[in-house]
């Protein structure tokens, strides 16, 4: 084999990966997960994207503690991010499989 062809094959995975990354990320963006805390008092919507869609929280927790409801919009949060970057894991694993990449380099995208 010689290195013109290898460097060919090389540009060419590489092409291959940017679109499934590029595709995998745009479907990120359609991607919802749904967060809640204080026994759904406080309720949150995410994109895979980590933008936050919608928070609900209920009437009657705002008449308690300030600090109260925003710890548990906090966690509520929090947990969101949690589901998202574990989507957002699964989906970009998914984009790189089949493409034979040494070890850490499906993280880079």
């Amino acid at each position: 084999m010689n290195i013109q062809m290898l460097m060919q094959q090389a540009q060419t995975m590489q092409k291959q990966v940017e679109a499934k990354v590029k595709k995998a990320k745009e479907s990120l963006s359609d991607m919802e997960v749904s967060s809640e805390s204080g026994g759904g008092l406080v309720k949150v919507t995410m994109n895979g994207r980590f933008v936050v869609k919608k928070i609900s929280i209920d009437p009657e927790l705002l008449e308690d503690d300030v600090d109260m409801v925003e710890d548990l919009v906090a966690a509520a949060i929090n947990d969101a991010v949690r589901q998202a970057e574990e989507l957002n894991e699964k989906t970009m694993a998914g984009a790189t499989a089949g493409m034979n990449l040494p070890p850490g380099m499906g993280g880079m995208f």
